[in-house]
């Protein structure tokens, strides 16, 4: 036999090899978390303005207003006070909460700043604006 292993057929198995089963479960798992943050990012029409010094960063609430001007929590429409008191149950839930506001580049200042006005109001100081990496020319 391969290996000089011996099986008796009358032998019960009695351990069972988890390995690849982990090994599957952590792929899917790695798989689900890519696709996820990518559908959420891309479930509203939004166009970013560009930025040469933009960074990623770890978010617990997405803020988006599209072209029109309506605003979204986590892909959710919402008018301006229920997204004032979402953001107050967030803060009551976790102090350390941080929004990304992703706001199409067409939209008028003025709205950014009450959005960034209302996450103020409401305590939440961690906030950052989601802009599209601008193409820099080969050198």
């Amino acid at each position: 036999m391969a290996g000089g292993a011996k099986q008796d057929d009358d032998e019960l198995i009695t351990a069972i090899n988890v390995t690849p089963l982990v090994d599957i479960v952590l792929v899917l798992l790695i798989v689900l978390m890519v696709t996820s943050s990518y559908l959420v990012n891309k479930s509203i029409n939004v166009e970013l303005p560009k930025a040469a010094t933009g960074e990623t960063t770890s978010q617990s609430m997405s803020i988006s207003i599209d072209k029109g001007g309506q605003l979204y929590l986590d892909g959710a429409e919402v008018e301006t006070s229920k997204l004032q008191e979402k953001i107050r149950d967030a803060y009551r839930r976790d102090h350390d909460v941080k929004a990304v506001i992703s706001a199409d580049g067409r939209v008028q200042h003025s709205q950014v700043v009450t959005v960034i006005d209302i996450l103020r109001r409401e305590k939440v100081t961690k906030f950052a604006i989601n802009t599209s990496p601008i193409e820099q020319a080969k050198k």
